[in-house]
């Protein structure tokens, strides 16, 4: 959009942007629309300096404006979900009405319960042109008939890690129909994995209360001499497991002040914690002798704690972008940097044990996905440094890992499609 000032084209940052076109209010409300969350940031750092100007007060309060109602949406929106958590508990139960044995059926489609649903809400709500969410729901078709069309071989490695990053491309999907039309911008990338924590607080929320109910339940019955626990179980325990995270969406998408202030504390709290954690275990393995170059099943747990470190660290700085200090920041940057050293420590064992016993699947995944994290991470760190210096440089740091989710997304697509075929369904 062509701001008031500057050169004719010239692309302006946006809070800059917002100070040309304070006289216009259809230039401003434009502004708005494109991104709401990074427009309401920069208009928060100018507010002190601009106040004074006629249109700044109203434009204060509509954005930091705070409704404590809690919204039940309306009857259509209401359709629609239970719709959606109908038909998630309907795929989940596939196994109890066809021939597919569940062993079979879950570790293939587990993805399928609940992203393909959330994704046709975003879809539906945003009113997705058919030019958009088509692909989609060619990529999601695709991907069920490719996955269960795989030799059905449990002990394939190669089925195995389709099974664990095919979920990626889906949580992909979503990514896309979340944002929308603004797919290139790094600012609604943040936005989804603000979403993320969002989504896992409130369906953790809901699976707890659902635990609560069950429990309650099945104890009343008990005390009649009735045990309904297999019956629960098989009828209402799998479709509530499937309703969970799109109840949950919907509620945090009409209700945004439900968890909005939730997440940043988790991820302020957490991340001192895991720093502490990981430093002590770092001691621990040094003091234990324990050996990630031969002990396999050593190197697979530690792999698993670097990838869980890596999303809290991904989840953090999307939060602390938008509420943190430069105090944050410095936790986050000595995060990185015991992440960095373990990452090291888990890329040497498995080059190591590449060297000893050469390639194969799941030496070769895990070798991609340490060199993709390790990559990332370095990025990441040389960003929040350049931010403890100088604030100025925030933006950097949002960019660097919106611009690298796609990474993530292409090395699923490698290890789903194309390891298969390359060593051969084994």
């Amino acid at each position: 959009m062509e701001s008031k000032t500057g050169n004719p084209g010239e692309i302006l940052p946006l809070e800059d942007e917002i100070l040309a076109n304070l006289d216009y209010p259809r230039q401003l409300e434009q502004l708005y629309q494109i991104n709401k969350k990074a427009f309401k940031k920069a208009f928060n750092r100018l507010y002190p300096d601009i106040r004074e100007k006629p249109m700044v007060p109203y434009w204060h309060e509509r954005l930091n404006f705070e409704n404590g109602d809690l919204s039940w949406g309306n009857s259509k929106e209401w359709t629609f979900i239970l719709v959606a958590a109908f038909l998630a508990g309907l795929v989940a139960k596939i196994p109890d009405f066809s021939w597919l044995d569940q062993d079979f059926f879950y570790p293939r489609n587990l993805g399928f319960i609940v992203f393909p649903f959330l994704s046709a809400y975003f879809v539906w709500k945003q009113k997705l042109a058919p030019k958009t969410f088509l692909p989609l729901l060619a990529v999601i078709l695709g991907s069920a008939g490719y996955i269960n069309l795989l030799p059905d071989n449990p002990e394939s490695d190669t089925l195995i890690l389709a099974c664990i990053h095919l979920p990626l491309l889906l949580w992909a999907v979503l990514g896309i129909s979340f944002v929308g039309g603004d797919r290139n911008n790094p600012y609604r990338r943040l936005d989804f994995l603000r979403y993320n924590g969002d989504l896992l607080v409130m369906t953790t929320i809901i699976g707890i209360a659902g635990a609560l109910l069950t429990g309650v339940t099945i104890g009343l019955f008990e005390l009649i001499d009735l045990k309904i626990e297999e019956l629960y179980f098989h009828y209402f325990g799998i479709w509530g497991l499937a309703a969970a995270p799109i109840l949950g969406n919907y509620l945090i998408q009409i209700n945004p002040q439900l968890v909005k202030n939730v997440s940043p504390v988790i991820a302020q709290v957490f991340t001192p914690l895991v720093l502490a954690m990981l430093t002590i275990y770092l001691v621990a393995v040094i003091y234990t002798g324990k050996d990630p170059f031969n002990d396999r099943e050593f190197l697979l747990i530690f792999n698993a704690l670097l990838i869980g470190v890596m999303a809290i660290i991904l989840f953090s700085i999307a939060e602390s972008s938008k509420n943190g200090g430069n105090g944050q920041r410095m936790m986050l940057f000595a995060l990185s940097g015991v992440t960095i050293l373990i990452n090291g420590i888990a890329l040497s064992a498995i080059l190591f044990r590449i060297s000893e016993w050469g390639i194969t699947p799941n030496r070769l995944a895990v070798l991609g996905g340490n060199l993709l994290m390790l990559i990332n991470l370095l990025l990441v760190s040389y960003r929040l440094l350049k931010t403890i210096r100088n604030k100025t440089e925030a933006e950097t740091v949002e960019k660097s890992i919106a611009s690298y989710l796609p990474v993530y997304v292409l090395w699923a697509l490698v290890v789903t499609f194309i390891f298969p075929v390359l060593f051969g369904f084994k």
